[in-house]
């Protein structure tokens, strides 16, 4: 894999690059969709390449383990061939699945046993295993497990959690190193900077994770309760120390605002459910800001969901839309869905755009007083 910065724009940390993977290109700042059980729910394929115009989309380790498990997928050929997209995928270690299982989890040395939310049935996740899942489900960028903490940890704990995680790293790339692709195209393994909102560790563990001269580094650990301001503090301490020639990958943001402001931070790549689990629950997201679609004012409303949209589900009438999501229709998720991906990789591709013409900052300035608009 190979990152080439492009464009960056002075006054700002903000970059464009493209970095090059197995199955095509990515052109950055990018947003990933995300594919948990190996879909983006409610989403075809056809229409994240070709209306929503992702480039790279997510799976995930802990539920792709589970069902329909890595025997599956592999007789298919890895989950490009399962689940027919052709483009670069990006699987999470698992790491946060099993800190969010709470009191059916436990960690040690050895890694994480845990019991399935499916069944109960008990598992044992060590970095060594996480690694060959991920050879298995065949993504051209894997993450390295690690233990997340949660956002109210003292810094006793959160010490102790981030020597763990780097211990384990040390085993993820033995394990990388000994194991080879199985479906005949490159993959990358990118650590993760963990260290809770302390700054001192958070620095540490930047220095510790350039040691590995990865591909690509991600930041992790954050988006998980901490004030805004204090998300964007951390990143800036690691993006301090990062390679600027390597993607940096911020784990799980955000919002619309998040993403912006984190591309002004310097982060490459990013993450979330919220374009899909907002979009099921009525929430829409557009550049002149957020629409509660359940709300009775939409009711009659039969002007375009968003007139300025670049998805082709736009056309639908705000009121029709509202109809089918009052009433539980599947059709209302799938077109809000599809409507906040294509919005979020819509903003990325803007920024990048801004970036190259240098003049990022004062775009994102209105943008972001537009995006808190309530509508």
């Amino acid at each position: 894999m190979k990152f080439k910065l492009t464009a960056t724009e002075k006054g700002t940390q903000a970059r464009a690059g493209i970095l090059s993977t197995g199955h095509g290109q990515i052109e950055t700042p990018i947003f990933m969709p995300v594919g948990t059980a190996g879909s983006v729910k409610g989403i075809h394929a056809r229409d994240l390449k070709e209306d929503i115009q992702a480039q790279i989309i997510l799976g995930n380790t802990y539920h792709l383990y589970l069902r329909p498990g890595t025997s599956v997928i592999e007789a298919a050929g890895g989950l490009h061939k399962f689940n027919r997209w052709d483009g670069p995928i990006l699987t999470d270690s698992g790491g946060y699945q099993v800190f969010s299982l709470g009191d059916i989890r436990k960690l040690s040395e050895d890694g994480a046993r845990f019991q399935s939310h499916i069944d109960g049935s008990y598992h044992l996740f060590t970095p060594e295993s996480v690694i060959d899942i991920q050879r298995t489900i065949g993504a051209d960028i894997m993450m390295a497990f690690d233990e997340c903490t949660p956002g109210d940890a003292d810094f006793d704990y959160a010490k102790k959690s981030l020597e763990l995680t780097q211990r384990w790293l040390h085993r993820c790339f033995a394990q990388f190193e000994k194991t080879e692709p199985k479906y005949g195209f490159p993959q990358s393994l990118f650590p993760i900077v963990q260290g809770n909102t302390f700054p001192e560790l958070r620095k540490q563990a930047a220095i510790q994770v350039k040691t590995f001269d990865a591909d690509g580094y991600a930041i992790g650990g954050l988006s998980v309760g901490e004030p805004e301001e204090v998300m964007y503090e951390m990143t800036e301490v690691v993006n301090a120390e990062l390679p600027e020639n390597k993607p940096r990958y911020l784990m799980g943001v955000g919002t619309p605002v998040n993403i912006l402001e984190s591309i002004d931070r310097g982060v490459d790549m990013f993450d979330c459910v919220m374009p899909t689990r907002n979009g099921r629950n009525g929430m829409l997201f557009t550049a002149k800001g957020m629409i509660n679609i359940r709300n009775k004012k939409w009711e009659n409303d039969h002007s375009p969901i968003d007139e300025n949209g670049n998805s082709f589900v736009d056309f639908y009438s705000k009121a029709y839309l509202r109809h089918l999501i009052i009433s539980n229709e599947m059709l209302g998720a799938q077109i809000a869905s599809q409507h906040n991906l294509a919005f979020y990789l819509w903003l990325v591709k803007t920024a990048r755009l801004k970036i190259t013409e240098g003049n990022f900052k004062s775009w994102k300035k209105e943008m972001v007083q537009q995006l808190k608009t309530r509508l």
